[in-house]
Parts: structure tokens; C-alpha cells; sequence
């Protein structure tokens, strides 16, 4: 019996232990915000992970990682690189390598296990892996190639035929072979093929840098693609940011004038690993042969043309026509450091079906898609030899069914208005172009261009053509979805999708303001929907790489421009080609979205001397602590306080300077900014603020939600009523500019006025965003009025109101760095009867879905594994609150709350 009992009480500890050593397992494992990533050049990257506990009040109290070059060291435990031991320390996040120094071109594994609050370990995490590329620039063994010619003398030759090039070199896999990585960058932009078959499932790589200071280059693994025996590698080039055509934006600038440039060019490595441990390098160099393809003309904005006669048959196989070829020649290639593209890649992620097609006129169609998008048309048509498809593209039509083109003509460049340069067209449109090669079905997309559309005009079809001839394909940057929202309200619903097509239609490796008229990296429009993008998608290293964008555009004297990569653009800039404040702004604003979201300390001390070197230009140019000049609040429909704007957006800067001063301990810098920020704002309220009366500036909503949002009013009540007015002025109608528009959500969340939130963003009609939607809007607009001739119909500044849905609506937001303490405060308002969503944070999945009746409001939240957070349950003072029907306890009462301490978990509160 004694025996017995035993027995039964081990089997009872074992389940114990068991569940015990579960419950706080890590999951999700990433190494510099990625899942195995192959392209690592860093010396010291960071891992991260989340956990699969459902467990409410988990919390990690430690952690221990092992690093191993061998799968089978790290699954027995052996750490053969890095061993941390146990560390005492809550952190599941940016835990930055410390082992021994990493190697180039070597694949690493590593795991995780935790404890929890028990001290309690977990199993170990799956194994994962993270691969060096090129850790130093010595690395790199191939030279940049080119087909050797040169551009035309003439600037106005550049606009006629000018094939792009085709490389090919054959190689031989001599033994048995266990891996093989292609390491490659081409410019402008690249395709890659090993014995016919495309590389991966990037397009318009490599993402465009600032070619002088930074290339990026790619890793593939090709180990399936290569065979033992005889193998082709291929490159295909198109002109890209790397070969622009001599066309100023807006008549003015020239892009070759501050980027450098040249003829296409490429450097690439195959290193094949075989079973006996040697390895092969099949590299660039004059051994390659080239020829010309059948792209005969390709720009970013103008488009592509394509002649299928030129093709040549299996030019990327064995069975070329060698006769064709001739060797490559070894070029300079760009100046900037090469360095691994960790950025999501540009990728085709929809398809898309035209919805119809109608007869314009003779040898005219339109194809309506439904949908304005970024990407390009894949047609499929059957027709003679010599027949000349030509398509144009644009954002709408006009009443009588023709294209407008209007809205997406590069920069303004058209008929009428700026004064194309000689031999380009006189309207700069988007057009691509096929010449058919004859007989069998022909399939065609470009290539190495991308527009902003809906329609398309064809002319040229053979016969009569039909929605299934074409096909959309929707391209961007592949970043991962982290967050969902719907609601009660269907057109609120309608109006966040449409603001997804919107902002994935500009992130092609910048965030652009317009994926057809300009696709440029504006700072501002980063400041103002940058939170928006990150409630949506993973942006972590997008963001990162927008940061270096600025950083490497800084101007010798300390200046950051109003775009990056730099395009000429310093648009009421302070001097030195700077940009306005409130574009400058975009450098040091993301380090913050980075820091708060993602809890990236690393990115300000990178960048720290350069903001400091901002700062000091800033502060040569400002007059008694004080600007004078600004783009200011863009698009607003009253007058613009560009002024006052200019200084609140100094003194933002003075802010950022002293918290980022205070995050890396550098206690002087942080007094002497936290002084310079108190100048600032003393010398604004001084000027700005009419005393005794709550106005700030001119009064409009602007104005005051500028001073309410940077904490500027001495009688913040008063203000606050000003701004009201004004609301009531516009018959609760917005008024605001870009900057404000998304200041007003703010405002009103922290005035706990989220009502007026509502009925601003529920207007139907002219101005706000139903407005757009109940127009015919599948995107947003670059203006509250409708845009016919010169703004775009894509825009994704006023796109600012999606972060409105996530921080209000479904109240989710960081109460410390990475989402390590949350607050949920959903604020219904209007007639909403429910609203539910999730963020996936950098720690973890965190849900809000709060529903109303007459007799109760229910909130469920999901908290993750090793966080905390503050519910704040709408009640009215002292009401009971039950979770899962228990009643709990309440921390205090708050304007309409009750706040309850939640640790991890999923929770259902009601009350009364």
C-alpha cells in the first residue's frame, strides 16, 4: 500500500513538473526581428522571443541561451560560442550576443529556455539559426561588372532605345553538395536565375539607398538550385534610382545633381559548400559573358518597354546562343559600403482580377481594377509578331470614361504645366510597352518598374480584350501584418482596409508619399503615420532602415534633409540643402517609435552623435530659440501657423534630445537639452500664447492642438475650450494639416474626449475621410478635396486616423519601452456597440474586445507571458467590476474608469 502510494505520488510530482515546465515556454525566437535570418553582418545581433504561456501573472525571472556552430552541440547543451549561464533578469527582448566573435559566411544555432516565477525552467526552445553574410567589406571576393557601355553624351539620347543588360557565367559543381548562398546586389535593380529558375521571390531589389555612403546587397539559399555537374548563373539588370533619366523633379532638381549614379551594374557570389567540407566561389569578374536583353527602355517612373523579338531563347540556361555574348568588364561600381538588406524585400503579395473592361474609343480600352494599388499588369495575349501593346496608367477617369492621368504624371511634368526636357515626352505618364514575338500565348509583366493605379488604358490590342487578359499584381515591401481591427461601425471597417491599400502601396523600401507622382521618403509623413504603420505591420526594420536613410543624407553642416535618399528636394529648408522642421524631424521621431515599440536602445546610441550634430545645426539657426519659417501643418484648410509649428516642432527635437541623452546615461547632455527644451518652450508660450484667453497663435484647431499637445498652455482647460469652438466652428468638421490630424486623436484620448474623436471621424461629408470613402475612394487622398488634377489619390498621410482605431477605439498602448507594461483603455464613443482587435507586439499577442448593451459592458483582453498592465474598465465611480464573474479588485476610480492590475493572461470584465 505504502508502495503504492508512493508510486502514485512520484506520477503525481512528474505531472506536476511537467506542466510546471511548460507553462512558460519560449516561442517565436528571432534574431535581429527575424526568424532565421541567412543575412546577419553585425558583430554583435540580438534575439529575441515571445511565449506560448496562457498562464495568468507569468513573468520570466530568468533566461540562459547557448550559441553553437553544430545542430547537434546545441540540442545536448554543448555551447561551443556563447553561453550565458543563467541571468537573473526579466528581458526576453534585444539580448545582444556576447560570445565569441562571429565569423563570416557561418551558419549559427541557438536556443532559449526561461524561468518563471517559481524559478521554474522551461524545456528548451526549438533550435533556431542565424547566418553571417559579409562581416567586413574584405570579405567580398567578386568585382562589380557591367556590359561596358556608357550613357549617351546627350541627355535628350537617354530617352530612346537603351537595352538593359544580360550576364551569364557557367560553373561546374565538381563534388557532392551540401549548401550553396548566393550573395548578390545589382543596380539599379536585379533579377537572378540558376539554370533557368528565378532566385527567390524578391522584385526591385535592392531597396534604394543613398548609393554613395550604402549598397544594399541580398542572401538567398540556392542549395536546391544547384546540381553536381554544369550549372548557369544569370543576372538580368534594369536602371532602377541607379540610372535615372536626366528629368527633373518638378523642373528643378535632378536627381543625378545629389545621388550617385551610373550604367547598370552587378556584384555577386555563388559559394557552393560540399560534402568534404571545401568550398567553391563562382564570383563576378570578366569571365562572365553579357549581351543585350529584350528590355529596351525601364525608369521608376516613366515605366518599362519590352520587344519579345529580342528575347534570347534559354539565355539563362545551358542551351544560349553563345554567339551572342561577349565578356563583362569590371567597373568602379557605386562608393557606399556594402552591407546586408535586412528590411522586408519588395514582393508581389496579391493578385489582383480587373473587375471590367470597356471600349474608350477606336483601338481604346479601359481597364478598371477595382482597386487603386502599387505594382504592375501581367497581360496574357496571343497576336502577330511586330504588334504593339501600349498601356498607360492612372488613379481614375473622367466623366466621360477617359484615363486621368493627371494625379500620377511624374512630379507635375505634363502638358500645361512644367515643361518636359528634349527628347523625354511632354507628359512624363506612366506607360509600359510589349512588342509581341508571335504564336503562342505570351505572358508579360515588367520588371524593373512600378506604378500607382486603378486604370489602364490599352491601345494596340490584337482584337478585342478581356478581363482575363490581365492581372493586377499588387508589390511592396513584405512586411508581416501585426495588427487587426473591426468594429461595429462598417464604414469605420471600410475605411481602415482602404487605408491598408494605402499605406502597402507605399513602403518599396521607403516610405514614399505617393506611389506614382513622386515615391519619395518625406520625413514628415513618417512623423505623422509612422505609429499607424506599426499598430498594423511589423515596421521594426523598415523603420531602422529609414533612420540610416537620414542618417546617411546628413548635410556637412549638421542638417537633416526633408527626404532620404536625398532627391534635391529642401523645400523652405534653414540652408545646406536642410529640410523644414518638421521634416527634419522624421530622423529623430522614428528612433523614438523605435525605442517605444520595440524597446531599441541601440538605434539612438548609432545615431546619437549625428543627432547631437543636428542639434548644434539647429541651434546656429534658430533666432532667440525661435523658427520663423516651416512647410508647417501641410494640407490644412485654414491658415497654417507655419511659425509657430516651426518652433513647437525645435522644441521636439530639444525633447527627443534630452530623453534620448537620459535613456543612454549621458546625465550632462540630458540637463543641458532638458534646459535648451524649457528655453524653447518658454520663449513659444511668450510669443504664441494670448494671455488670459486659451488661444494660441491664429486659434484654429491647428494652432491650439499643437500647444495641447505639446503640453504648451498655461491653462490647458481654456485651450482646450478654444479648440472646441473651433471643432463647433467647422460644424465638427476637421480643418487640420497633416501634423495636427494626428495630434487631435491624441489630444482627445488624453482629454478623455474620445466622443469628439468620433463624431469628427464619422462625418460623412466634406471634409474627412468618409468623405473620401463615400466618393469612390479606395485609397486616401493627399487632400480633404477631392484631387482631379495635380495631388495624389495615395497617400498615406491623413492615414494617421488607423492609429486612432488601435490607441483609442480598441485602447492599446505601451505604458514602458517594447510593450513591457501595457495600459488598455478602449473609449467607446458614438453609437459603437463593439469594437475588437489585437497588436502583436514585439513581446507578445495583445487583444482588446469590448462589446455594449443597454445593461452591461464586456471587456475581454489578452496580456502577454512577462508583461503587466493597467485595464481601465469604463464604470462609473465605485461600481463593482467582475472578471469571469468574481468580482475584483479595483486599483482606483479615474474620469469614468475603473483601473485594474492585470498580469498575463486573458480576462473577461463586465459591469453594470
Amino acid at each position: 500500500m505504502k508502495k503504492n502510494a508512493l508510486l502514485l505520488l512520484l506520477a503525481l510530482t512528474c505531472v506536476f513538473r511537467a506542466h510546471a515546465y511548460v507553462a512558460l515556454q519560449p516561442v517565436n525566437l528571432t534574431c535581429e526581428y527575424i526568424e532565421n535570418p541567412l543575412c546577419i553582418d553585425i558583430a554583435n545581433p540580438r534575439f529575441a522571443w515571445t511565449f506560448n504561456s496562457t498562464e495568468r501573472n507569468a513573468l520570466q525571472t530568468a533566461y540562459e541561451i547557448i550559441v553553437s556552430k553544430t545542430p547537434a552541440d546545441v540540442e545536448h547543451g554543448k555551447a561551443t560560442e556563447w553561453s550565458t549561464g543563467k541571468i537573473a533578469s526579466s528581458d526576453n527582448i534585444q539580448i545582444e550576443y556576447a560570445g565569441a566573435p562571429l565569423t563570416s559566411f557561418t551558419k549559427y544555432y541557438w536556443r532559449v529556455r526561461v524561468y518563471d516565477q517559481n524559478g521554474t525552467a522551461s524545456a528548451w526552445s526549438a533550435v533556431n539559426i542565424f547566418e553571417t553574410a559579409m562581416l567586413s567589406p574584405a570579405d567580398w571576393t567578386a568585382k562589380w561588372i557591367s556590359d561596358g557601355s556608357r550613357n549617351p553624351a546627350r541627355d535628350e539620347d537617354r530617352f530612346k532605345e537603351d537595352r538593359m543588360p544580360l550576364f551569364r557565367k557557367t560553373f561546374k559543381g565538381s563534388k557532392k553538395i551540401i549548401a550553396a548562398k548566393l550573395y548578390i546586389s545589382g543596380l539599379g535593380y536585379y533579377e537572378a536565375y540558376l539554370n533557368g529558375r528565378k532566385v527567390g521571390n524578391h522584385v526591385l531589389d535592392p531597396g534604394f539607398t543613398t548609393y554613395k555612403k550604402e549598397v544594399l546587397y541580398a542572401v538567398y539559399d540556392v542549395t536546391p538550385m544547384v546540381q553536381q555537374g554544369i550549372n548557369v548563373a544569370a543576372i538580368a539588370l534594369g536602371a532602377g534610382w541607379w540610372n535615372p533619366l536626366p528629368i527633373k523633379f518638378f523642373g528643378r532638381w535632378d536627381l543625378r545633381d545629389y545621388q550617385q549614379t551610373g550604367r547598370p551594374c552587378v556584384k555577386a557570389e555563388v559559394h557552393i559548400t560540399y560534402k568534404d567540407g571545401s568550398v567553391d566561389k563562382i564570383v563576378t569578374d570578366e569571365s562572365w559573358l553579357t549581351a543585350p536583353g529584350p528590355v529596351t527602355h525601364n525608369n521608376v517612373y516613366l515605366g518599362e518597354k519590352y520587344d519579345a523579338r529580342l528575347e534570347q531563347p534559354g539565355w539563362n540556361t545551358l542551351q544560349a546562343d553563345k554567339t551572342a555574348w561577349k565578356q563583362a568588364v569590371q567597373v568602379n561600381g557605386p562608393d557606399g559600403t556594402l552591407k546586408a538588406q535586412m528590411q522586408p524585400a519588395i514582393q508581389v503579395t496579391k493578385t489582383i482580377k480587373p473587375v471590367k473592361i470597356y471600349e474608350q474609343g477606336k483601338d481604346t480600352f479601359i481597364v478598371d481594377m477595382g482597386q487603386n494599388f502599387a505594382g504592375v499588369v501581367r497581360i496574357h495575349v496571343t497576336g502577330n509578331e511586330g504588334d504593339k501593346i501600349t498601356m498607360r496608367f492612372g488613379e481614375d477617369v473622367y466623366t466621360n470614361g477617359s484615363l486621368n492621368y493627371m494625379t500620377s504624371v511624374m512630379t507635375q511634368i505634363k502638358k500645361g504645366a512644367i515643361k518636359a526636357p528634349p527628347g523625354a515626352p511632354e507628359t512624363a505618364w506612366q506607360e509600359d510597352g510589349y512588342i509581341l514575338k508571335g504564336g503562342a500565348t505570351e505572358s508579360w509583366n515588367p520588371h524593373f518598374t512600378f506604378h500607382g493605379f486603378r486604370y489602364v488604358e490599352v491601345t494596340g490590342w490584337p482584337g478585342t480584350p478581356t478581363i482575363e487578359n490581365f492581372e493586377g499584381l499588387r508589390m511592396n515591401s513584405a512586411v508581416n501584418v501585426n495588427g487587426t481591427f473591426s468594429c461595429s461601425n462598417e464604414q469605420f471597417n471600410t475605411l481602415h482596409e482602404v487605408i491598408q491599400w494605402t499605406f502597402l502601396s507605399n513602403i518599396f523600401s521607403v516610405q514614399s508619399d505617393c506611389p506614382a507622382r513622386e515615391k519619395m521618403g518625406y520625413g514628415a509623413d513618417m512623423v505623422v503615420s509612422s505609429n499607424a504603420f506599426i499598430y498594423n505591420y511589423n515596421m521594426a526594420q523598415f523603420y531602422t532602415k529609414a533612420v540610416t536613410d537620414f542618417a546617411n543624407e546628413q548635410r556637412p553642416g549638421g542638417g537633416i534633409t526633408e527626404i532620404a535618399p536625398f532627391t534635391g528636394i529642401a523645400d523652405r529648408g534653414y540652408g545646406d540643402e536642410s529640410g523644414p522642421m518638421g521634416w527634419q524631424l522624421g530622423f529623430a521621431f522614428l528612433q523614438k517609435q523605435l525605442y517605444d515599440f520595440y524597446g531599441d536602445k541601440r538605434i539612438i546610441a548609432q545615431h546619437y552623435n549625428a543627432f547631437t550634430r543636428q542639434m548644434l545645426f539647429l541651434q546656429k539657426q534658430s533666432f532667440e530659440n525661435l523658427f520663423y519659417w516651416d512647410i508647417g501643418d501641410h494640407e490644412a484648410l485654414d491658415t497654417k501657423p507655419d511659425a509657430f509649428s516651426a518652433s513647437c516642432f525645435y522644441y521636439n527635437h530639444a525633447k527627443l534630445a534630452a530623453e534620448f541623452a537620459g535613456i543612454l546615461g549621458k546625465t550632462t547632455d540630458s540637463i543641458q537639452y532638458g534646459g535648451l527644451a524649457e528655453d524653447i518652450k518658454e520663449a513659444i508660450v511668450y510669443k504664441y500664447n494670448v494671455r488670459n484667453t486659451g488661444r494660441f497663435d491664429n486659434a484654429t484647431q491647428s494652432a491650439q492642438i499643437l500647444a495641447l499637445w505639446y503640453d504648451l498652455a498655461p491653462d490647458k482647460k481654456a485651450a482646450f475650450d478654444v479648440l472646441m469652438k473651433e471643432f463647433e466652428r467647422h460644424h465638427m468638421h476637421v480643418s487640420t494639416g497633416i501634423f495636427s490630424t494626428k495630434m487631435m486623436f491624441d489630444v482627445l484620448r488624453t482629454y478623455n474626449r474620445n466622443d469628439i474623436a468620433y463624431t469628427i471621424t464619422d462625418q460623412r461629408g466634406y471634409p474627412g475621410w468618409l468623405n473620401m470613402i463615400n466618393n469612390g475612394a479606395t485609397t486616401l487622398w493627399e487632400t480633404w478635396a477631392y484631387p482631379e488634377s495635380s495631388p495624389s489619390q495615395n497617400h498615406p498621410m491623413f492615414g494617421s486616423v488607423d492609429e486612432w482605431f488601435y490607441r483609442s477605439l480598441l485602447g492599446i498602448n505601451p505604458a514602458s519601452p517594447g510593450f513591457k507594461t501595457i495600459i488598455i483603455k478602449p473609449q467607446p464613443a458614438g453609437d459603437l456597440r463593439w469594437a475588437k482587435g489585437s497588436y502583436q507586439s514585439i513581446r507578445g499577442t495583445i487583444t482588446s474586445e469590448w462589446k455594449k448593451t443597454a445593461d452591461a459592458f464586456t471587456l475581454n483582453v489578452t496580456i502577454p507571458a512577462n508583461t503587466t498592465a493597467l485595464v481601465y474598465v469604463p464604470a462609473k465611480q465605485n461600481a463593482a467590476v467582475k472578471e469571469s464573474g468574481i468580482q475584483v479588485n479595483i486599483l482606483r476610480y479615474e474620469d469614468g474608469y475603473a483601473v485594474i492590475e492585470a498580469g498575463s493572461g486573458t480576462y473577461t470584465y463586465t459591469t453594470q
